[in-house]
């Protein structure tokens, strides 16, 4: 039986968790390497641990040694480089440190294959992003679009987009990019923006958040399933040659577009007035058990504080390679489809929050009363 082995940084993120669950499914036997920290993120994958084939590593991409020792411990088939500082935003206030992990880190991914002596064995999957395109120069963006990177993240991306394509042509290595677009879920972190939304709608629908502040309301968008999207990663390590491939939906929104359906699937209709910074999203209608006090209110405002110093306004992907190559269908989960999982799945974590909450201050009035003890 062909072995299959399978490592993964950044395992314990959005995409690195369902990765994890993907290849566990097709039998894999996954490894997937966790920093040491003084907090401990493993809540995506907690469902994973104890698996039999599925086994966890210390390491980090900020050090070669450990990832020598890691690579050449599993001996992997297959690496998929997801790990890294994804947050646009954050790169503006961290640019060194994002460019040590998003860049140099991808150098020491590859170097570590490569003194390990897996070079002819281990396939290499680099997740690259739409981020690339940045000051986009046309649409939709495809495998040929010029790159013009618009922030420290980005930039430090296209480094380890053209080492993994000098890797594969100076070594003859197995090593390819996806390049990703927007791809979201219900695990998706909390600071991410899409998160943000369904997160402030579930909380304003329940009465625990009075309003939403966003930055650029015109920003447009690609946003697919993060669940979808790992099987295209898998893809394309499965293709004949090594190749780099765009992964998106080819089907375009804006943020305003997300926050209307979001709220939407909470319970609020919103009417947006007024243009940049003085827009507004003031509820027109409420369905369901949502608190009719909330018609008339301004629920969703503009602030300048979310702008960043250079936008990325209108990324848009073309997937026709990788749907006529790989045989990928980048339209399994539409557009309204993620917004009402993503909402569905908030819904149920405030209200078990607000449940919990709850009972904590109960208690407390009890304690406070003498009625428990």
């Amino acid at each position: 039986m062909e072995r299959k082995v399978a490592l993964i940084t950044g395992v314990t993120g959005q995409d690195g968790s369902y990765l994890s669950e993907f290849l566990l499914d097709k039998g894999y036997e996954v490894h997937g390497i966790i920093r040491r920290s003084s907090v401990d993120y493993r809540e995506r994958i907690a469902h994973l641990e104890g698996k039999q084939n599925f086994h966890l590593h210390f390491g980090d991409l900020g050090d070669s040694m450990s990832l020598v020792k890691v690579v050449g411990k599993v001996r992997p088939t297959e690496i998929y480089n997801l790990a890294a500082q994804s947050h646009v935003q954050v790169s503006f206030d961290s640019p060194e440190f994002t460019a040590d992990v998003d860049a140099t880190g991808v150098l020491r991914v590859l170097e570590a294959v490569r003194a390990c002596g897996l070079e002819k064995e281990c396939r290499i999957y680099q997740a690259s992003t739409s981020e690339l395109y940045g000051k986009v120069e046309e649409v939709p963006q495809n495998e040929n679009t010029p790159f013009h990177p618009y922030s420290p993240y980005a930039v430090a991306k296209l480094y380890g987009f053209w080492i993994v394509k000098e890797y594969r042509e100076a070594y003859d290595m197995f090593c390819c990019s996806g390049i990703l677009f927007n791809h979201e879920s219900e695990r998706r972190g909390e600071t991410f923006v899409t998160r943000k939304i369904t997160l402030a709608a579930a909380r304003i629908s329940q009465g625990l958040q009075d309003k939403l502040y966003l930055g650029n309301l015109d920003s447009l968008r690609d946003w697919g399933y993060a669940k979808d999207y790992v099987e295209c990663m898998w893809l394309i390590l499965q293709n004949k040659k090594a190749e780099d491939f765009v992964i998106a939906t080819g089907v375009q929104h804006s943020v305003r577009e997300f926050v209307d359906y979001a709220f939407k699937h909470a319970g609020i209709q919103l009417e947006f007035r007024g243009e940049g910074l003085n827009e507004v999203g003031v509820c027109v209608g409420v369905t369901g058990n949502t608190n009719p006090e909330l018609v008339g209110k301004t629920l969703v405002a503009v602030s300048e504080d979310f702008y960043r110093p250079t936008d990325v306004v209108n990324l848009w992907g073309d997937p026709t390679k990788a749907r006529a190559k790989l045989g990928w269908n980048p339209s399994k989960t539409s557009f309204e489809d993620l917004v009402k999982i993503m909402v569905e799945s908030d819904m149920a974590k405030v209200a078990a929050e607000g449940a919990a909450a709850k009972v904590r201050t109960n208690l407390a009035e009890y304690l406070e009363k003498g009625i428990v003890k």
